[in-house]
């Protein structure tokens, strides 16, 4: 099986995504950013704000389009009601990861094998997978990006800027910067760019460089060509949503200089080999291409460097070292492959019967969760549940009979496949684990009563609405509806401004609708997700 699996490499990378992911993602709410990439997609299709793009109708900038654009075109073929379907770009993005991933280990000269392994870890790792529900711009900037660094990487070694290797170079610049604007090419490029200097010495005359800063300078224009537009279309929203975006920088969720240092946890199941693999003196002697170890090292660090020195910090703006970190790991584990059977130093193999046991054991105990948990499974999920027990305890099983053999690189496609059976058959029981007060907003969408808001409202509850809801209150005061009878919704009690109203209308409390799938009391219980209906009409 292995062998079928390195023979095809792509194909192999593709279809991990796919059958891990492509059937069953839809199983985890939509989340906040989500939401408004959705809402901006819908609104292109019904309002066809394809350039001036809109959240609940209101001038959304904050973001660039490009990601938004493919999530639309998938919501005009799929519908946009069908979370797995707007789920699928970013899906594929994150495949052309590890793609992209594979084919630069090659260039790196590792051997075929090694460079499939850097591309499974890098599909595998945690934040990797979270982020395309998380932040889904984010997959799509960097998956760019990484695809420009392919071509550049080229560039380099050839010391020539081939025409079809220019002009892509600038296309994926532009695409990844049409996606989130300038983040993947401080974070990813500039540190990709010093750790290349480093590690290899950039050979050419000025002649060559001259042309590779020119292409640089030709994909960050013909990229940023939005953000000229709505500046000379919108002048007034889009200087005050990029003051108030440049002031986050420096004062929204500002963290201390070395917040990222445990950065090597985000990778998940690899966080063990992740942390000996940056272990410098640990590794030089023991990797099978000390000059291509060295690059992914500094292209590693320097990355958490350049994003630590930012005042503004958040978990996920990690996901990017997430890259190098991967080839790094791929380093360790192609050492394991290749040395472990002659390993007989307790410090060294401890690690690795710690990591890849402490696998097999939550394989093999995964059917200990019914017991442990309120989870009631009835039908197809308790199929689900048996059929993934079975197939993890078998997993779990043979990792514990190749780590006894030492037999690493059966060990880690072992995991891989932990992972997929994790996401195919596993993943939908999480639909089984939702609370009792849930109520969905999608509910009114044929109420055949106009729909307000009297304050914000989430932005999961106006995607899951399925239209607009026009808010009352503005900065000006409230607004009075034209109909006489109309639904008000609000997300939190507002006593004073329900008493205004209460002169001019009958109000009668109908429902709470809430979103939330977790209980109350627990952390991932948000308040954002609750919203109190009223039904107003006007007195006579």
């Amino acid at each position: 099986m292995i062998k079928r699996i390195e023979k095809y490499p792509i194909l192999s990378l593709l279809l991990f995504v796919i059958v891990m992911l492509g059937f069953t993602i839809d199983a985890i709410p939509v989340t906040i950013m989500e939401a408004r990439n959705f809402i901006s997609a819908r609104e292109m299709l019904t309002d066809d704000n394809w350039i001036l793009t809109t959240m609940n109708g209101e001038a959304r900038y904050q973001k660039p389009p490009l990601p938004t654009w493919i999530t639309a075109f998938f919501g005009m073929l799929f519908g946009m009601k069908s979370v797995l379907a707007l789920r699928w770009p970013a899906l594929l993005f994150m495949a052309s990861i590890g793609i992209s991933t594979y084919l630069l280990s090659k260039k790196l000269k590792l051997d075929k094998s090694h460079s499939l392994i850097n591309g499974f870890i890098v599909l595998s790792s945690f934040y990797v997978i979270g982020i395309i529900i998380e932040a889904p711009w984010d997959i799509y900037t960097h998956g760019f990006m990484l695809m420009a660094l392919y071509q550049l990487f080229l560039m380099f070694q050839k010391q020539k800027t081939p025409i079809r290797h220019s002009l892509l170079f600038v296309l994926f610049m532009a695409c990844s910067i049409l996606s989130k604007g300038p983040v993947s090419l401080y974070v990813l490029f500039l540190s990709f760019v010093i750790a290349y200097s480093v590690a290899y010495k950039p050979k050419g005359g000025t002649l060559h460089f001259l042309k590779l800063f020119s292409l640089l300078v030709f994909g960050i224009v013909l990229g940023g060509w939005w953000y000229f537009h709505v500046r000379v279309a919108d002048p007034e929203t889009f200087a005050a949503i990029t003051e108030r975006e440049t002031s986050n920088w420096s004062s929204y969720n500002v963290r201390p200089f070395y917040y990222y240092w445990s950065f090597f946890v985000q990778s998940g199941l690899w966080t063990i080999p992740a942390f000996l693999s940056l272990l410098y003196p640990y590794m030089k002697s023991r990797v099978s291409n000390l000059k291509a170890y060295r690059f992914s090292f500094f292209w590693t660090i320097i990355a958490v460097i350049l994003l630590s020195v930012i005042p503004e910090k958040k978990s996920r703006y990690l996901m990017p070292v997430l890259i190098p970190l991967a080839l790094n790991i791929g380093f360790y584990i192609e050492y394991l492959v290749r040395e472990f059977k002659n390993i007989s130093s307790k410090k060294e193999t401890f690690p690795v019967y710690f990591s890849f046991g402490l696998i097999g054991c939550i394989a093999c105990l995964f059917w200990m969760i019914w017991f442990f948990s309120n989870i009631a499974l009835t039908g197809t999920l308790l199929i689900r549940f048996i059929i993934s027990a079975l197939i993890l305890l078998v997993i779990g099983f043979y990792i514990f009979k190749f780590l006894k053999r030492k037999r690493m690189k059966n060990v880690f496609y072992l995991i891989i496949g932990f992972m997929l059976i994790i996401g195919l058959i596993a993943l939908p029981i999480a639909k089984s684990h939702i609370q009792d007060d849930y109520k969905p907003v999608s509910e009114l969408i044929n109420a055949g009563v106009p729909l307000y808001s009297l304050n914000k409202v989430s932005p999961e509850a106006i995607y899951n609405y399925g239209d607009k809801i026009a808010k009352i209150k503005t900065k000006d005061g409230i607004l009075i509806p034209e109909e006489k009878e109309f639904n008000l919704l609000t997300n939190k009690e507002d006593p004073n401004n329900i008493k205004a109203l209460s002169k001019l209308y009958h109000i009668i409390f109908l429902a709470t609708y809430d979103l939330n799938t977790s209980p109350k009391n627990t952390r991932a219980h948000k308040s954002r997700l609750v919203n109190q209906l009223y039904r107003l009409s006007l007195k006579k």
